[in-house]
């Protein structure tokens, strides 16, 4: 599986958003254990994927929302 980009830009931007407003809620302490590590654990799902632009469920699923173009 090569590790090409498979994610548009407005999908990057919207899963970082995300991601930050899930870790600030955890460490804001609204959500508590054992939720919290669920929560971090999308939370960093979500950072990661949208910082490097490769989701691997994308890619299994043959799902591109990046263009050809951009």
């Amino acid at each position: 599986m090569k590790l090409t980009i498979n994610e548009s830009p407005l999908d990057r931007t919207i899963r970082i958003v995300v991601g930050l407003g899930l870790a600030g809620l955890a460490i804001a302490g609204v959500v508590t254990a054992p939720i919290a590590y669920a929560v971090w654990l999308v939370a960093a799902v979500l950072l990661v994927t949208g910082i490097v632009g490769f989701c691997p469920l994308y890619a299994l699923l043959h799902v591109r929302t990046k263009r050809a173009t951009d």
